[in-house]
């Protein structure tokens, strides 16, 4: 049944009108571009397709039945508002940087993690800054600059310190107790002619014999409150401790305080200079020195043949096996050759005997002995070389030009000879070949000192070491080579002390070491007491501190070092006596915690591998039966300024640094002693000189002539010299910091 339809108002009325529309307004929009356009014409597309529809016979077009069953109403959308849309190119850009900064964070926690780690396996890690020593909480002591206007008597002065009070007393100075400046006396410490020995000529700075030599000058006395030596002692040393000395009255006699003008170094013009002048006007004073015109070589060679009579007879020099080879094939003299015979009897000359020896003067420079010296018998007195140990581009400035004057005048001049002042000058290149041409060798020598200590020089180089002791095996030790100065020291002394065998001693002095006293004061009363020191319980000895203000009298500090060594002590340090050397086998002598007591050292301790047949020096008796006489009246043969400690057990760098020995089951018995200033005898330096050419052993600078004296058994004596400190340091704290390694010894548990 067809439904009606008909026009109202020009539109089409029909009941399937709004269905059509529905239709139509119902069809989903395929393409979101296009909305805006279907939402604009919807109205004109109903209208013409309402217009076919009119006309058309089809009952499809009439009917709903083309419609959808589950048509619905369409879904309005949202307009999206957007500020600005980042283009995909940028976004991918921005993905690959993210990506890429979270993979170089990832890398760089690995990194660190690996790094912290090797730091914790090989014990580098950083810590924080470390706290002050307890030292340093210690008050400084005031009374070392108290002024010679406060001199008072040695036997009326009551040190500053050490005390016993709990608290520093502090010592006032009233206006009453300042009194003027005293007058200084010249100081003489040089011994007068003795019957026993021949005639000592007086010295001069002139070949005219007109310009005496200056004498240093001193005040009676000591400044209120001055403090004690806290190590070390005069008494013992017999040094005198009841003077002192002012910077114009010791530095004076040699340009100090006076114009380059006046032949002096211009220093010391400014400031306080009071008592300056009235140094020349002492009775029996010189003049100011004009020490630019002076030349040493010459004036210390006229000294030392002017008093030839009174040391022993100059020996044939080594053979320079460099600049002295021969043509004719001539072989050096049995003198200097270091095979022994074939008895294995060593010469005398060879390792030179200590002893002094009773022969007729004439045996000396016949030209300079007076006749009656010539009809007796006198003692001879050794010689002595000291070597200066500097460099050739070495900066000489004012205050060391004071010091080697200050050597040569005191050591040589005034002691008629008896010391003679050489430098051992350290060419830095090795590629200039000083051992091949001698004119390279003289230029290098002219230039590498001061005009007034010209000709008083030796050049060495390490390359040079490296030829006269070939075949030495290299270690490069904490990368170090083995002929270097500093892990070799003394293989360029060794060397001249084979070429100079006139000289039984020598001291080898660096360029930083300085003394307030007067050198040959010094060195004369070392000599005498060490020369007086019993071989009993040496070693021991050699390896503590004296702190008189603990250990009492030096008798009472030989019977506690009796005691230590024999029954041992509970000291903590002892743990540490047990540590392994590093090739995993016990270090020779090394302790373990059942035994607290140390053996003590009773003639030679060889290694294994030591050079034989030396003539060692051979203990007379027991041990136990020696009244401490074997040694005494003895010359030493090394003189150290500082103990000589056992390394074995401790951590100090060096320990572990030999070369040439047989190390697989043990390491050889050594001593040490920080710094290398010493005196070596003619005879330990021949040893050295054997030992490294013939055997190729060597060892640390420090340690090597010790450990050579012990394994040949040789007298080695520390000197417990004056040391001050500058603070307030309790005494018995003092004496377990210095000597805190195994049973009262020094050298520390954990160097």
């Amino acid at each position: 049944m067809g439904k009606s339809s008909q026009w109202q108002g020009g539109r089409l009325a029909d009941d399937d009108a709004e269905s059509d529309t529905e239709s139509y307004e119902s069809e989903p929009e395929s393409d979101l571009e296009k909305a805006e356009y279907a939402r604009r014409e919807p109205v004109a597309r109903f209208r013409s397709r309402d217009a076919l529809s009119a006309y058309s016979s089809s009952s499809r077009e009439t009917s709903g039945s083309h419609q959808h069953l589950l048509s619905t109403s369409p879904a309005k959308r949202k307009s999206t508002f957007y500020f600005y849309k980042i283009p995909p190119r940028v976004v991918r850009y921005m993905n690959w940087a993210l990506l890429s900064t979270m993979i170089i964070i990832a890398i760089c926690l690995i990194r660190a993690s690996y790094t912290s780690s090797r730091q914790v396996e090989m014990g580098t890690v950083e810590k924080s800054a470390p706290k002050p020593p307890p030292w340093e909480a210690f008050p400084f002591l005031k009374r070392y600059h108290g002024g010679i206007r406060t001199l008072i008597p040695k036997n009326k002065n009551t040190p500053e310190y050490p005390h016993d009070q709990a608290v520093m007393q502090n010592i006032s100075i009233s206006k009453q107790e300042i009194k003027p400046v005293p007058t200084s006396v010249p100081y003489d410490p040089y011994p007068k002619n003795e019957a026993e020995y021949a005639k000592k000529h007086e010295c001069f700075l002139d070949a005219a014999e007109t310009i005496k030599v200056p004498r240093v000058h001193y005040y009676p006395g000591v400044v209120k409150g001055f403090p004690e030596a806290v190590m070390g002692s005069y008494e013992v040393l017999g040094l005198r401790d009841d003077i002192c000395f002012d910077r114009f009255g010791r530095l004076g006699p040699y340009g100090y305080g006076y114009s380059v003008k006046r032949g002096g170094l211009g220093a010391g013009l400014n400031g306080d200079r009071e008592g300056a002048d009235e140094l020349w006007k002492v009775p029996d004073s010189t003049t100011e020195v004009d020490y630019s015109s002076i030349e040493w070589v010459k004036v210390q060679a006229a000294c030392a043949s002017k008093n030839a009579a009174l040391f022993n007879p100059v020996e044939k020099p080594g053979q320079n096996l460099f600049l002295d080879l021969k043509s004719d094939g001539q072989q050096a003299s049995q003198e200097n050759s270091l095979e022994p015979e074939p008895s294995l009897v060593v010469d005398d000359s060879i390792v030179g005997k200590r002893d002094e020896s009773r022969i007729p003067a004439a045996g000396a420079n016949e030209t300079n002995i007076d006749p009656e010296t010539a009809q007796k018998n006198v003692t001879l007195l050794p010689r002595t070389a000291i070597l200066i140990r500097t460099w050739w581009d070495f900066h000489y400035t004012t205050e060391d030009v004071i010091y080697l004057r200050s050597l040569i005048v005191e050591l040589s001049l005034l002691s008629g000879g008896e010391f003679t002042v050489h430098f051992l000058v350290h060419v830095r290149d090795d590629n200039v070949p000083i051992w091949a041409d001698k004119k390279i060798y003289n230029r290098i020598l002219e230039n590498a000192l001061p005009a007034e200590f010209r000709g008083m020089g030796s050049l060495w180089s390490e390359r040079q070491m490296g030829l006269i002791y070939g075949g030495i095996q290299e270690s490069f030790f904490r990368d170090l080579p083995v002929h270097g100065v500093y892990r070799s020291t003394f293989m360029p002394v060794q060397y001249f002390s084979h070429l100079h065998p006139e000289y039984d001693f020598v001291w080898n002095l660096e360029m930083d070491v300085r003394y307030t006293g007067h050198w040959y004061h010094f060195f004369d009363q070392i000599r005498k007491w060490t020369k007086a020191q019993p071989r009993k319980g040496l070693w021991e000895r050699n390896g503590r501190f004296y702190i008189p203000s603990v250990h009492g009298s030096w008798e009472d500090f030989k019977q506690m070092v009796r005691v230590q060594t024999e029954m041992g002590t509970e000291s903590p340090n002892n743990i540490w006596s047990g540590l392994k050397s590093s090739t995993g086998n016990s270090i020779p002598g090394s302790r373990t915690a059942q035994s607290k007591s140390d053996k003590s050292i009773w003639g030679p301790e060889p290694p294994p591998d030591v050079l034989t047949n030396q003539n060692d020096d051979q203990p007379p008796t027991t041990y136990e039966k020696d009244k401490y006489e074997w040694g005494v009246n003895e010359e030493a043969d090394l003189i150290t300024f500082n103990p000589l400690f056992d390394p074995d057990g401790t951590t100090w760098f060096f320990t572990e640094d030999i070369t040439g020995y047989n190390t697989t089951s043990s390491l050889p018995p050594r001593r040490a002693a920080i710094t290398t200033t010493s005196r070596l005898s003619k005879r330990l330096l021949t040893l050295m000189h054997r030992e490294t050419v013939l055997k190729r052993h060597t060892m640390f600078s420090e340690m090597w002539p010790a450990s050579v004296s012990l394994h040949h058994g040789l007298k080695a004596v520390y000197a417990p010299h004056p040391m001050y400190i500058d603070r307030d340091w309790p005494p018995s704290y003092l004496a377990a910091v210095m000597n805190g390694g195994r049973n009262g010894a020094s050298g520390g548990a954990r160097t």
